[in-house]
């Protein structure tokens, strides 16, 4: 039982706290050193999965030995988190989507409640699968999707115990997508984007196609059942420059009726997050490079020309920008001399979060996974000015998704880990600097796991 509940440990949302303040040593706004290197995986401790600055431990706050909605060896594959940011007891749930795919009970929402460390099926459909992108709503619902193409976007409406269904929506004017990031600006409007390699898959010919950056306008804020959807059309080289939302387009065909439009083709946009007028999209991956097949006379991809990048979109101007990039403003992912297997470095971001300060929170879907800040201070070309590397995941088979920061506590960075080497992993942690508190972790009283 120990040996079980110390795999347990390996696989699960991290919490992660710290200072508001900087100091001459520490990362601009969250007050650590960054670390030099991303973790080796010779190094994974299962209790401790996370490489992280000194000053920094972690703890269990919910895993699968607290709810395990997928028995028999798999995986609940945790992927992003909310917390209920208004309303009643605001701050005090967590909502929490699951990406498997092809499971007879389908996909799942769960629910902890960060006071009492009970953890429960929100939601859950046959149909569901590969549920990724979750958001609260500034009207006090929840809204979540699917990752897969065609994926649906829907809306939760809680009961009063904010730990039930009232009514699950399907909302498909925002947008038949392969959806993974949600945001919502002051206006109501929801912007999504499509988790597609836009290239020449999935369209006819060799326009590029997919992979694009989409905003939903409602007719009426807070009603999601009425309204249009437009694409980000870029005039610049390489998906940056000067852009426009193009359409209103057909929802029910986003990806095709987009790129038909003139819509900007990326390679995997995943996630989204607004910061002080700006919106942040992470492309996962870079552009390759094309080669003409001398058999049958048609492009072929070869080698990334660089790993993913984060860009920014000032949400006035329409300017479009490479706001962190590898060889820019972060280090090329390589591997260390002497070290086989060991990389490090700056390779396919996935998820986003703003940090207390403002700052953003990029984390990798990558081995090892590692998690960025990024002060949203930048240079004359639209960069980052300071990109700091926070913490890296030892786990050889896992990844990090999910971080988030609740608006109400800002002391605490969630993270959730998938598909851990360790036997049934997934669930969630809290990283806390030493001697504060947060709302997760033994500070709430739950069990030791050594």
């Amino acid at each position: 039982m120990m040996k079980k509940n110390l795999l347990a440990c390996a696989v699960a949302t991290v919490l992660v706290s710290g200072t508001a303040l900087a100091d001459d040593k520490g990362h601009h706004g969250f007050n650590f050193k960054p670390l030099d290197e991303s973790a080796n995986a010779a190094d994974w401790n299962p209790a401790a999965p996370w490489k992280l600055p000194m000053g920094f431990t972690q703890a269990v706050v919910s895993d699968e030995t607290d709810l395990n909605i997928y028995d028999g060896g798999r995986d609940d594959w945790h992927d992003m988190n909310t917390v209920n940011e208004t309303g009643p007891m605001a701050g005090r749930f967590m909502y929490r989507t699951h990406e498997v795919r092809g499971v007879p009970e389908g996909g799942a929402v769960s629910v902890v409640d960060l006071r009492t460390g009970e953890t429960r099926i929100l939601a859950q459909d046959v149909s569901w699968t590969a549920l990724d992108g979750i958001r609260w709503t500034p009207w006090n619902t929840l809204v979540f999707a699917e990752e897969t193409t065609g994926g649906r976007f829907f809306e939760i409406v809680l009961n009063e115990d904010m730990m039930s269904v009232k009514e699950v929506i399907d909302r498909p004017l925002v947008g038949r997508l392969a959806h993974e990031g949600i945001d919502i600006d002051a206006d109501g409007n929801v912007y999504v984007v499509d988790e597609h390699r836009g290239r020449t898959s999935g369209c006819s010919g060799v326009v590029p196609c997919g992979g694009g950056v989409y905003k939903f306008v409602p007719e009426v804020y807070g009603d999601l059942s009425r309204g249009s959807l437009y694409v980000l059309k870029v005039d610049g080289a390489d998906g940056v420059g000067q852009g426009e939302w193009v359409g209103p387009i057909d929802p029910l065909t986003a990806r095709e009726s987009g790129t038909a439009a003139g819509g900007q083709s990326y390679q995997r946009p995943e996630d989204v997050e607004i910061i002080d007028g700006r919106l942040y999209v992470a492309i996962t991956e870079g552009p390759r490079d094309v080669v003409t097949d001398p058999a049958t006379g048609m492009p072929t991809f070869t080698r990334e020309l660089y790993e993913g990048r984060v860009i920014a979109i000032d949400l006035d101007s329409l300017e479009v920008t490479n706001f962190v990039k590898p060889g820019v403003n972060v280090p090329v992912e390589i591997g260390r001399p002497g070290d086989a297997g060991h990389q490090s470095g700056f390779d396919s971001v996935d998820n986003l979060a703003e940090a207390p300060n403002g700052d953003l929170i990029m984390i990798e879907d990558n081995k090892p996974s590692d998690i960025w800040f990024a002060s949203t201070d930048t240079n004359e070309f639209g960069a980052s000015e300071k990109v700091g590397l926070f913490a890296s995941l030892t786990d050889p088979e896992a990844e990090g998704t999910g971080i988030y920061f609740s608006p109400l506590d800002p002391h605490t960075l969630y993270v959730n880990v998938q598909h851990s080497a360790a036997e049934d992993g997934d669930g969630t942690w809290a990283i806390t600097r030493e001697g504060r508190g947060g709302k997760g972790g033994r500070d709430r009283g739950r069990r030791d796991r050594d």
